[in-house]
Order: C-alpha cells, then structure tokens, then sequence
C-alpha cells in the first residue's frame, strides 16, 4: 500500500471513528448536550482534528442522519423483495418503519428533526423521502385498479406517512406518561390495516 492510499484509508477511519464516538455521546446523553469539544476529548484528539475531518457539528450531524436514512433503506429494499404483493408490502414497510424509530431512537430523532432541529437545513436531502419513496410505490399498486387520480395518490401516501410518524412522535416525545408499548403498537397495526382496507 503507498502512502497515498494509506493517508487516505486513515482519513476514512477517523472520520469513521469520529461519527462513530458522536453517536455514541449522543446515546449516553442526547442530542443536545453533543459538542465538538467532546467528541475530541472522547477519542483523545485536539479539536482541530475534528475541523479536519468536517466543517462543524452540522456536518457531523448531517452525515449520522445519512447513516440512519441508509441503515432504514436496507430494511425497505429486504422488504420489497421479500414481499411482491403490494398490500404486504406495506404492512412491512410500516412494521420496519416503527421498528427503526424505537430500536435507533438517535437516528430517527436527527433524521426528521423529532426534538430538535433537522440536520442539514437548507440543503437537499433525497434521503428525507426513502420511506415515502417505498411506500408510494406500494400504495400505486394498490390503488392503480380503483383509478385514482395523481393528487389522489399523492394525498394517500403522505397521509399514510403523516399517521405513522405522528404516532411515533406520540409515543417518542410522551415516553413518560405512555407506559403500555404494547398498545401503541396495536393502535399502529389497527391504523395500518384500517388504511389499507380503505385505500
């Protein structure tokens, strides 16, 4: 290996390690207690390593928030394939969906702004939409032989999203006074097949 390529496999291991070490602060501590500062005491580097590797803390959270998007865009595509017919489709992709909120609470948290302000602000992020991607192409299929117009659709997806992240908002941000998980999820199951049956 020369040393070209070595300097640039050390790049990517700290810039690895550093998102690495951030999210994990973020897991002890929250999102808001997270500084430039600690994440430099916690891999025992100076801050001018950090500005090394991104611009600011918003680079650094931008980057965690693509690592959820992606880590959730696998658990989507496992879906699509696993499951051809367009119904259970979707009752997969709302499954996965819940189940990425509370099994990464961090991510989903940074990913849609849950608490705190969305990273990345004024910057285009397809990623935002992976999940209304997965879903719209399921719910097309479904409604394709009732003819829905465009609009129609279109309103039909982001309802189907809108129920889904409220509840998880719900359940996320009233931790506290919500203690039966169990009928949380059974409001979301209900919700889902409600929806289905009425698209």
């Amino acid at each position: 290996m020369g040393i070209l390529e070595r300097r640039i496999r050390q790049k990517e291991n700290m810039r690895t390690n550093i998102l690495s070490v951030a999210l994990q602060l973020v897991k002890d501590e929250g999102w808001q207690s997270l500084s430039i500062r600690k994440i430099a005491d916690a891999i025992e580097y100076s801050v001018p390593v950090i500005y090394d590797h991104f611009e600011n803390k918003e680079a650094i959270l931008f980057e965690l928030s693509m690592d959820g998007f992606r880590l959730l865009e696998r658990t989507l595509e496992k879906n699509k394939k696993k499951y051809p017919d367009p119904q259970q489709q979707l009752r997969a992709h709302a499954e996965a969906y819940w189940n990425f909120a509370f099994k990464n609470p961090e991510y989903y948290q940074l990913m849609y702004g849950l608490g705190m302000p969305c990273s990345g602000a004024g910057k285009i992020k397809p990623e935002f939409n992976v999940f209304r991607d997965y879903i719209g192409q399921a719910i097309e299929k479904i409604v394709k032989e009732k003819k829905s117009t465009d609009d129609e659709t279109c309103f039909k997806i982001y309802a189907f999203w809108s129920v889904l992240h409220g509840l998880i908002s719900i359940v996320m941000m009233r931790c506290s006074d919500i203690d039966d998980s169990t009928m949380n999820k059974k409001v979301m199951d209900d919700t889902v097949e409600a929806f289905i049956k009425n698209l």
